[in-house]
């Protein structure tokens, strides 16, 4: 004996629609969440950046930026750097990279023969794509 839907001719169509408002509810957590928790994960060396009129550049690859902060200390990533060693890592750092570029992000208060110094460096060390980090001029 089979099952029988009581004798009616007419089947039971399957439901096929997605609700979608759980997922959206829950992606706009996520996106919160991530909003909040994000300036808070931005840490690292304090600098005090010139202000200047030109406008940002953007960024394909993840930049390797190079930070020398206000007393002459440099750091790259969250590794410190000695000038003297600076040549040798960035031709180590950048022998496989396909972006050689490298951004110098220097406190205001830095000598520039110190900064003329370290760019000259990294040019030694094979990258002659240097960029300078700075803020935005207040108008």
């Amino acid at each position: 004996m089979g099952m029988s839907n009581g004798g009616s001719s007419k089947s039971r169509a399957t439901l096929s629609e997605i609700n979608v408002t759980p997922l959206v509810d829950v992606m706009l957590v996520l996106l919160i969440m991530f909003m909040v928790t994000t300036p808070l994960m931005q840490q690292g060396i304090e600098v005090d950046l010139p202000k200047t009129s030109s406008s940002g550049v953007e960024l394909n690859d993840e930049p390797f930026v190079l930070i020398i902060d206000s007393d002459q200390k440099m750091t790259a990533g969250k590794q410190p750097i000695a000038m003297s060693d600076l040549r040798s890592k960035i031709k180590a750092i950048f022998q496989n990279r396909k972006n050689k570029q490298v951004y110098i992000q220097a406190d205001r208060k830095v000598d520039y023969g110190f900064v003329a110094e370290a760019m000259g460096e990294v040019r030694a060390g094979g990258v002659f794509n240097i960029g300078l980090i700075t803020v935005p001029k207040d108008k």
